[in-house]
């Protein structure tokens, strides 16, 4: 596969499915809460929580894709940035660039956390770190297999991306930049690394989060765990209302693969038959021409 950083996925960003990007964002609440734990391991259900705490807009992977306008090829730029550094200047990321995609966001969990983690904890020293783990991790390879794997491993949803800008981005980004690097799959192929090194990777990266964030500013923190903890190591009191369960397999990640469909499927296929129609039409041209 080639590299991210060649001549060819620039060209493609720039030029075939390139689109305008939104105003960067200003910062305009702090930044308090980073949930860097791998994905499938209570992020949504999380992130939800975060939310009925208080704090406000708790971003989420599912936000790099379906938040409008969009800021997938930001995303992207971070991911290239991380692992190939910059063309120019400084190689580091530092807050402002993160505060250019989530500068309205108090938490952030999910593949923007996780991905990113060690580049936040540095850039928000002020920030509270959540490591959400799962502690049994043939469970967790198991959801990973019927969520995150099945979608790179989908052809339909791969074949999609090709027809429609919007799409592309979302496939280019999350299955390319930011899933396949983080579980070690330099060739691209992320269902296959996902399989091979999920669990060593799982571990490899909790216990990085562990040896950069002091202990006082580190929660550790299981789904099961539920309000308590989290409450007291944010200082919040805790709610009258039962722990969120969110993107469950059957529920929740359905409805986000659904939600997928309806955005972008039957664009992507009607543009794919007015492309075909046109290049059959020009197909026609050039056969009476040469006839």
């Amino acid at each position: 596969m080639l590299s991210l950083d060649s001549w060819w996925w620039r060209f493609l960003e720039t030029y075939v499915y390139a689109e305008l990007p939104p105003p960067p964002r200003r910062r305009t609440t702090p930044l308090q809460v980073l949930c860097v734990g791998p994905p499938r391991s209570g992020t949504e259900s999380l992130s939800q929580a975060l939310a009925i705490l208080g704090y406000d807009h708790s971003y989420h992977g599912w936000d790099i894709l379906f938040e409008a306008p969009h800021r997938m090829q930001d995303w992207a730029a971070l991911a290239r940035t991380k692992w190939y550094g910059r063309r120019t200047g400084s190689a580091d990321l530092a807050a402002a660039d993160f505060d250019a995609v989530l500068g309205h966001a108090a938490a952030v969990s999910d593949a923007p956390a996780s991905c990113f983690a060690a580049e936040l904890i540095a850039a928000y020293p002020e920030a509270k770190v959540v490591l959400n783990t799962r502690s049994d991790l043939d469970e967790w390879l198991g959801s990973m297999d019927k969520t995150i794997v099945a979608i790179n491993d989908s052809w339909m949803f791969w074949l999609i991306h090709l027809f429609h800008r919007e799409a592309f981005w979302a496939w280019h980004v999350s299955q390319r930049y930011l899933w396949a690097p983080f579980f070690r799959a330099p060739d691209g192929h992320m269902a296959t690394a996902i399989r091979r090194n999920g669990k060593w990777v799982y571990q490899e990266h909790c216990n990085m989060v562990r040896g950069l964030v002091p202990k006082e500013r580190l929660l550790e923190w299981q789904i099961g765990d539920g309000w308590e903890p989290l409450c007291e190591f944010l200082d919040k009191p805790v709610p009258d209302v039962p722990f969120p369960h969110a993107n469950t397999q059957n529920k929740g990640w359905k409805e986000r693969e659904q939600q997928a469909m309806n955005k972008w499927v039957f664009l992507a296929l009607r543009n794919a038959l007015v492309l075909g129609a046109g290049l059959s039409g020009l197909g026609a041209i050039m056969y009476k021409q040469l006839c």
